[in-house]
């Protein structure tokens, strides 16, 4: 059992900056790989930004590459995300999940823990 709580969100101007936190319990946080999704009203969940178990290796949307920086601290069983140069349109609920295995998965259905979301919101 994984239980994740997301914070860092709120509102921010464009081109600033957030970084967002996931404080996860449980015994298996450093054996998942980890990863950030986020929601906009009247749309899909996407995927954002994973990272491997270990923390060696990180994958991004094209629409936050260069931007956005998924981390993790394995020993504080601490999830982050650092959000640069943010766009109106990052404006969604963003959530953190905990994946099936150790490797990166973009598939919401490939996580089976979900935080309850943080609300970023990114004014023109």
């Amino acid at each position: 059992q994984v239980q994740l709580v997301e914070s860092g969100g709120g509102l921010v101007q464009a081109g600033g900056s957030l970084r967002l936190s996931c404080a996860a319990s449980g015994r298996t946080f450093s054996s998942r790989a980890m990863g950030w999704f986020r929601q906009a009203p009247g749309k899909d969940r996407e995927f954002v930004a994973g990272i491997t178990a270990s923390g060696g290796s990180t994958y991004y949307a094209h629409s936050v590459e260069g931007r956005f920086t998924i981390s993790r601290d394995n020993a504080k069983n601490t999830l982050y995300l650092q959000m640069n140069s943010l766009k109106p349109e990052d404006t969604a609920v963003y959530y953190c999940a905990a994946a099936i295995n150790r490797y990166i998965q973009r598939g919401p259905g490939d996580y089976d823990y979900w935080g309850q979301g943080t609300q970023v919101t990114v004014s023109s």
